[in-house]
């Protein structure tokens, strides 16, 4: 299969169910080699990947939900609440970090590049969460990408045991897909694309 069409496999998906068409040790040896393979600005690798399966999945989707329902007011909680419910359901999470001790160590060797790390951290996270999405697509299992960070930072490292360098950079819900794909639309690709000669 082409990458371009790998790439178009690669969308959000919301309605998964809690079971893929691989095993525990089979995933992880996927995401492992996507982790290695993933590039990062001056070989950084700081991007850290954390996958929660069976009871931790859940314990990670009630931190949401109570985190949320402290300060969304409860007759507006109700949509929250089944989306949530939602995520739950899938049959895992990645957590996606970033150790900001192994970017801080960069500047200091690299003084003149010293603002530009964080932000090709970033950029390298988002390169990893892009990779794991499409071979996870590639293998049948459906994901999107979630942001309930800063909130939920400080119980899921608590939680999880997690050093306190590592910053949450985004959560990702996996599992089989069971909805339909609803149509991409796309902007003109004039507002996009410049070929400059």
């Amino acid at each position: 299969m082409k990458s371009i069409e790998l790439f178009a496999m690669r969308r959000s998906r919301y309605e998964l169910t809690n079971k893929i068409p691989m095993t525990d040790k089979e995933l992880e040896s996927l995401l492992g080699e996507v982790i290695r393979q993933a590039p990062s600005a001056f070989n950084i690798q700081s991007a850290r990947a954390v996958v929660l399966l069976g009871e931790k999945h859940g314990t990670l989707w009630q931190i949401v939900h109570d985190s949320l329902r402290a300060i969304i007011p409860a007759d507006n909680f109700g949509p929250t609440a089944e989306k949530i419910k939602s995520f739950a359901a899938a049959y895992g999470t990645i957590l996606y970090f970033d150790d900001t001790l192994s970017t801080r160590s960069l500047q200091g060797k690299y003084p003149a590049y010293a603002a530009n790390f964080p932000v090709w951290a970033e950029q390298a996270n988002g390169i990893l969460q892009f990779a794991i999405w499409t071979a996870l697509a590639e293998v049948g299992i459906g994901a999107s990408l979630q942001h309930y960070n800063p909130l939920i930072d400080e119980a899921v490292k608590t939680t999880f045991s997690l050093p306190n360098s590592w910053k949450l950079i985004a959560q990702m819900p996996f599992g089989v897909s069971v909805g339909e794909d609803t149509e991409k639309t796309f902007l003109p690709l004039a507002e996009r694309l410049q070929i400059q000669k």
